[in-house]
């Protein structure tokens, strides 16, 4: 059982601080009484922190703070995702925050799935899993979604030059190459602002 705790927990350290994990992330290698036994034991140990129902993730430190962080919210996201073979895409304030395009974090971080509508209760977040037809989560690559979805919710008025110069810093060309392809379906004007973003490369 020490073996296997180990094993789990070099993957965990190996991802980083702020990964979010469930079981599902470790059955390929591990049966699932092992794993639930090496997780709840961690979890007492207090190397990782149980997020909700099932989520675990390698806690966040602040050195200015001197504190453990909040759940990284995408993160949480994510592995619900992969734990439920959904497909998600971070909608509204959710892929602003993400794409850096506001500051403030949201309380209630929406993503459209292709999978149930569901909500979980994370610290003083809530996190909402919004049913949706598979024709607005179906982008092949995460960051085509991602730009879209913050655009529509910017709305076209406010999309200027710094939105543009933040979104930009983030993709680099093969990024734009995908989105080009993957963005053809979006509404017009979005799809003009995608071009601009990817055609003015330095």
């Amino acid at each position: 059982m020490q073996a296997i705790e180990q094993s789990i927990i070099s993957r965990i350290y190996g991802r980083g601080r702020g990964w979010a994990f469930t079981k599902t992330d470790f059955v390929a290698e591990f049966g699932e009484v092992n794993i639930h036994q090496a997780l709840s034991s961690l979890a007492k140990a207090g190397t990782i922190r149980r997020t909700c129902r099932g989520v675990y993730d390698y806690p966040r430190y602040s050195e200015l703070l001197k504190q453990v962080l909040s759940p990284d919210m995408d993160q949480v996201a994510q592995a619900l995702a992969r734990k439920f073979n959904w497909r998600i895409l971070p909608s509204g304030d959710a892929a602003l925050n993400l794409l850096g395009l506001s500051t403030q974090v949201p309380g209630k971080w929406i993503y459209l799935s292709d999978g149930p509508s569901r909500e979980y209760e994370i610290g003083k977040h809530t996190l909402v899993f919004r049913k949706s037809p598979l024709k607005d989560v179906g982008f092949k690559y995460r960051e085509s979604g991602l730009v879209v979805l913050a655009l529509k919710a910017l709305g076209k008025d406010r999309v200027d030059d710094a939105v543009i110069a933040t979104i930009r810093q983030q993709l680099d060309a093969k990024a734009c190459e995908r989105m080009l392809k993957d963005a053809r379906s979006s509404t017009g004007w979005i799809f003009q602002i995608i071009k601009q973003l990817c055609g003015e490369r330095g």
